[in-house]
């Protein structure tokens, strides 16, 4: 084990020996100009330990599917849920990643006790909730699940790219690129954009 995974289980191991059963959760979508919110949670079983665990943005696409199929087939149990643009416009950015996270919770088999989440807010949980800043990098729990919702969010926005070829989603997965905001400029934005988050662009243009 490496020294920042071994951190990762040591934290989690603290947790579980102060709060018991718990998950941790996370989400993914929060910045991009398309596309749904997606969150995860998950209780890992700390017998079965998973090597190469990290942030989910400090590791490759390559390394974030392997670790995604592992993770799905070594964890006491998960659940991977979502908020729809339509929720994004109806509610704002951070209500529906707090409405994407209490779905990933409330989805799991297994009850927990305490939920960790990635940030600084927590979501309306059926359990104690915790905020942990950087929790990505400081929760092996936290890292599972920011890998679960990161490559289910990009795995979607591929398929959108079937949909809508003009936008390039499976390149920038929705982010607001120089080649993104260039394909809304030309073609106008499709059913899958954001209008809210689209304002600055049309104010700058």
């Amino acid at each position: 084990m490496t020294d920042n995974l071994e951190s990762l289980y040591e934290y989690d191991e603290a947790v579980r020996n102060s709060a018991g059963t718990f998950c941790g959760v996370d989400e993914a979508g929060r910045g991009p100009l398309a596309g749904d919110v997606y969150a995860a949670a998950v209780i890992l079983d700390p017998e079965n330990p998973i090597e190469g665990l990290n942030d989910s943005k400090k590791l490759s696409e390559k390394k974030r599917e392997a670790l995604y199929e592992e993770i799905i087939e070594k964890a006491e149990d998960y659940c991977i849920a979502k908020a729809t643009v339509e929720e994004i416009e109806k509610y704002n950015i951070l209500e529906a990643a707090m409405l994407a996270m209490r779905r990933a919770v409330l989805g799991l088999d297994i009850k927990p006790e305490l939920a960790l989440i990635d940030g600084n807010k927590t979501p309306d949980v059926p359990c104690d909730a915790r905020s942990v800043v950087k929790g990505d990098g400081t929760s092996a729990s936290i890292a599972a699940a920011s890998i679960l919702a990161k490559v289910t969010r990009d795995r979607y926005m591929k398929e959108l790219a079937k949909q809508y070829p003009q936008y390039g989603f499976e390149r920038h997965k929705g982010y607001g690129t120089k080649l993104h905001c260039q394909a809304i400029i030309e073609y106008g934005p499709c059913p899958v954009h954001r209008p809210s988050f689209l304002k600055k662009l049309y104010a700058k243009k």
